[in-house]
């Protein structure tokens, strides 16, 4: 018997408008542009008569699969029509995709309580945040403190690792990046001061620039991307895997094999990536220069230890070191709070990358404020 196309027509009886439904209501026939125009338009009819009390009719039909069923619990507003005439099998089909579909829930109110509920909400888990940063923190002293008294005990091989990882095979990006950042800033520099025959002063303002900020914010950036958040990977994994609890079980101090090796690391890297991308930087800088402004690279190295004072050296190394304290502090702080699934390792390495990033810029901000007589 060759399946017919559905159908849908109204008809008058007794009792009252009557949709009665034919042919085959199945997902292979419903899905024909032309079938599902025709039934779409034929159950919008049926539902604004049924209003006024439409009995339905599903005896005839050839076949129902859940496909038909699904569409018409939709049109039916989620509840059953108070006339309904249908074989068992059909009334099983249709509670079924009654018993599964959930109905989407209702948009949040924005009314003042709701706002300040989120409001409170949001400072609850910054305070949360805030606790396990102080946590963490205090357990870092601790540790450097038995460090220090025992240091061929450390985990040096852990931090030879990580410096590794983080240092050495950060170079080739962050001398890429660091080397455009410096061919831009002379491009741009040069048109301006070429205006004024002040082409000299390029090496000055490349040397403050790129020594001073942008070679240890890029490098922090680079680095709060690469590195900050592959340590919250690893340690989200082992937090997934069970291998925390593991730890926990053989008595192992996670802090002191997890948390201060990273931080050391961390700490003696970025101010060596510091240097490097500073070094990049500047070269770039230094070609760019002669190139478009005719400032040889023999004046660029003359003139450079004479108008950039070396406090902004020591002040760009200071400023690296506090900046790989806090973003191993930041990833090791959202890696240790993963749940033990992948949607929570995700979250937790976007929002470890963002945090570290933010506070990088804020560290920078309060160095250039407190620091703004030195090397001026």
């Amino acid at each position: 018997m060759p399946k017919a196309s559905p159908t849908l027509t109204l008809q008058a009886t007794p009792d009252g408008t009557c949709a009665a439904l034919g042919g085959c209501w199945s997902a292979a026939l419903l899905a024909e542009p032309a079938s599902w125009a025709r039934i779409e338009n034929a159950l919008i009819s049926a539902v604004g008569v049924s209003k006024s009390g439409c009995a339905w009719n599903l005896k005839e039909l050839q076949r129902l699969d859940h496909t038909g069923a699904q569409l018409l619990w939709n049109a039916w507003g989620h509840q059953w029509p108070d006339r309904l005439e249908l074989h068992p099998e059909q009334r099983a089909m249709l509670e079924r995709v009654a018993r599964y579909t959930t109905v989407a829930p209702a948009p949040a109110s924005t009314s003042w309580t709701s706002i300040f509920l989120a409001f409170g909400e949001k400072l609850m888990l910054l305070a949360d945040h805030v606790k396990g940063a102080v946590r963490l923190l205090g357990q870092l002293l601790i540790d450097a403190i038995h460090l220090a008294r025992a240091p061929r005990r450390g985990p040096w091989r852990d931090v030879s690792g990580h410096l590794y990882h983080i240092g050495a095979t950060a170079m080739p990006i962050t001398a890429m990046v660091g080397f455009m950042i410096g061919v831009v800033l002379a491009y741009l520099m040069s048109r301006q001061l070429r205006q004024f025959g002040a082409d000299s002063f390029i090496v000055t303002i490349l040397g403050v620039a790129l020594i001073r900020e942008l070679g240890p914010m890029l490098a922090a950036i680079l680095v709060a991307g690469r590195s900050g958040s592959a340590i919250t990977a690893q340690i989200g994994v082992m937090r997934v895997t069970e291998e925390l609890d593991a730890m926990r079980v053989m008595g192992i101090a996670k802090g002191y094999r997890l948390v201060l090796p990273r931080i050391l690391a961390m700490a003696l890297a970025l101010p060596l990536i510091t240097v490097w991308t500073t070094l990049a930087a500047l070269l770039g800088g230094m070609l760019a220069s002669d190139m478009v402004l005719g400032v040889t690279p023999a004046y660029f190295f003359d003139t450079l230890p004479n108008v950039v004072l070396v406090g902004n050296l020591w002040l760009a190394l200071g400023k690296s070191l506090a900046f790989g304290i806090s973003i191993a502090l930041i990833a090791c702080h959202f890696g240790l709070r993963v749940k033990p699934n992948t949607e929570s390792l995700g979250q937790g390495t976007t929002a470890s990358v963002v945090a570290s990033i933010t506070v990088v810029m804020l560290q920078d901000a309060l160095f250039a404020i407190i620091f703004k007589n030195v090397g001026l």
